[in-house]
């Protein structure tokens, strides 16, 4: 074989090889985990946890912002479930506040992010954790991570209430309105939250679209009526049986023909 041929095979595998390690050991950078971010308003919450999902817009995806208060709790695993294994969830503008309001980045936490989860290890579990991450334009979704009562503020001008353009999981919350926002509460969530919710102002176009729909099938029905009566009609006027042949059938003798 020629060896300028093998050279390049070898080439080629040990870099597609070190491609590799470097996707699976490269972790979160540490410009995305000391990104800024505001979290104080979240931080006035009275919730264990307290979640700020802001809507996508015409040129970027939407983001959430997420603080915990840990209660304990030193360490947080964070995972979503795929069609095929877990997969580790992407967090950026990493916080973690001590009791006495030392505030540290997410670049001096012990932060790890393999193929499967994201864990983040805290110095102290009586503080406070904070983080961001992506979300989508009509939906959000966050694991368990930790136990406790949630609040979860969803996008100005959005709702869950419709039942079929919006939904919320697990049952047992409380909706209310702070400040113009939709606002979901439970008091011990026990799974992940998972939410589906919509812009008000689509829900007259909804309702538009279902009464067209429903004048046009309407309309449809009535003409296919019409049609079969007028058939009916015509059959009758030309001396046939409506109900299965014509009057000569009737008449004829009994016997073979």
């Amino acid at each position: 074989m020629n060896r300028r041929l093998v050279l390049g095979i070898v080439v080629v595998g040990l870099l597609v090889t070190f491609a590799g390690c470097s996707m699976f050991f490269g972790g979160i950078s540490d410009e995305e985990l000391d990104r800024e971010q505001d979290y104080e308003d979240l931080r006035e919450s009275d919730a264990d946890v307290a979640i700020d999902v802001e809507g996508a817009s015409l040129i970027g995806g939407g983001e959430y912002r997420a603080v915990y208060d840990l209660n304990g709790t030193e360490e947080i695993s964070m995972s979503e479930s795929t069609l095929y294994s877990d997969q580790a969830v992407d967090v950026h503008a990493v916080r973690y506040w001590h009791e006495n309001g030392t505030e540290l980045t997410g670049s001096e936490l012990d932060i790890e992010q393999e193929s499967a989860s994201t864990d983040i290890r805290v110095p102290d579990g009586n503080g406070t954790l904070a983080f961001s991450g992506d979300s989508t334009s009509k939906s959000f979704q966050i694991g368990m991570y930790m136990q406790g009562s949630y609040e979860v503020t969803i996008p100005e001008g959005h709702s869950t209430s419709n039942f079929l353009l919006g939904g919320v999981s697990p049952g047992g919350y409380d909706r209310e309105e702070v400040d113009g926002q939709e606002q979901l509460t439970w008091d011990n969530a026990d799974s992940s939250i998972s939410l589906r919710y919509y812009n008000t102002r689509d829900v007259p176009l909804f309702l538009g679209l279902i009464g067209v729909v429903v004048v046009v099938g309407g309309a449809g029905v009535a003409y296919y009526y019409r049609q079969v009566k007028e058939l009916e009609e015509r059959r009758k006027r030309m001396g046939l049986d409506v109900e299965g042949g014509d009057e000569s059938d009737d008449d004829s003798p009994p016997g073979p023909r």
